[in-house]
């Protein structure tokens, strides 16, 4: 990917600007007037930078997030193309008796697949007989996602710049190989306190949550870093995402893996 022409100050500037987000709990306003609207290297630009900084923290990376796969939740957002993001160790929830809210701003869930890859994806063919091989397991998940932008109102570049509005994620307990599930075949019901608020299907995800997976291998291999065995990725979305305010309960049904759910804590950020 050809980053020569990306003006650095303005990424740092970027950068910094939705760090602050972070840092003080209250959204600021959208990047995107910074870059063209399609400048998605510049974008990536500004996600890497603040993916050093969670590196130079101390953050460890796990694996990545696939977004925008859906077409209820590309119109939702208004934008018509996948993105993805870094998942560090500390978004995975999996096991926690409740998601913290006060680690977030503007949260929404939605249910997906997570592959977790048994092989690399850094060198050779990436037909679709060797992304299904580079799979060990697959399982169902939620989720979390979230904005440092101020009331979601995100294009693409915005998102993308946002580590593709991440959060955290929660991991069912059932893994099933891709002997055991075909994954565009699997349907997908989510409840949020006992209302459902979503539906879908694995066909939702770009047609197939594996295509998901090798749209991701090829992006990631033209940003230089390519995907490794033993890296989760959240494929996306299978149907619309929910907002999840503090003290909701929100359970997704993706079958033949079974529920997944999370409860959010009533503490909100001071």
């Amino acid at each position: 990917m050809n980053t020569s022409a990306i003006d650095t100050p303005t990424v740092l500037r970027a950068a910094e600007h939705l760090r602050a987000a972070t840092l003080s709990g209250i959204p600021v306003t959208p990047i995107r007037d910074l870059f063209a609207p399609d400048d998605l290297a510049a974008a990536y630009a500004v996600q890497a930078e603040l993916t050093r900084g969670r590196l130079a923290d101390g953050a460890r990376i796990v694996g990545r997030k696939i977004g925008l796969t859906s077409p209820a939740v590309q119109r939702q957002l208004g934008v018509d193309r996948p993105d993805f993001g870094v998942l560090f160790a500390d978004m995975d929830l999996t096991g926690a008796a409740e998601i913290p809210s006060e680690r977030l701003l503007q949260p929404k869930a939605e249910a997906e697949i997570a592959f977790v890859l048994g092989a690399d994806l850094a060198e050779g063919d990436l037909e679709p007989d060797r992304i299904r091989a580079s799979v060990d397991y697959a399982v169902a998940a939620l989720e979390i996602v979230d904005s440092r932008v101020a009331d979601w109102n995100i294009t693409i570049t915005d998102t993308i710049a946002d580590n593709a509005s991440s959060g955290l994620f929660v991991l069912a307990d059932t893994r099933l190989t891709l002997d055991e599930v075909e994954p565009r075949e699997v349907t997908m019901r989510m409840t949020v306190d006992g209302v459902e608020v979503s539906t879908g299907d694995g066909a939702a995800c770009l047609g197939d949550p594996l295509n998901a997976l090798a749209w991701l291998a090829r992006t990631a291999r033209e940003y230089g870093d390519p995907l490794r065995a033993g890296q989760i990725i959240l494929s996306g979305a299978l149907g619309p995402m929910a907002p999840t305010p503090p003290g909701t309960h929100v359970e997704a049904f993706i079958e033949p893996f079974g529920s997944v759910s999370a409860t959010f804590s009533r503490k909100e950020r001071a």
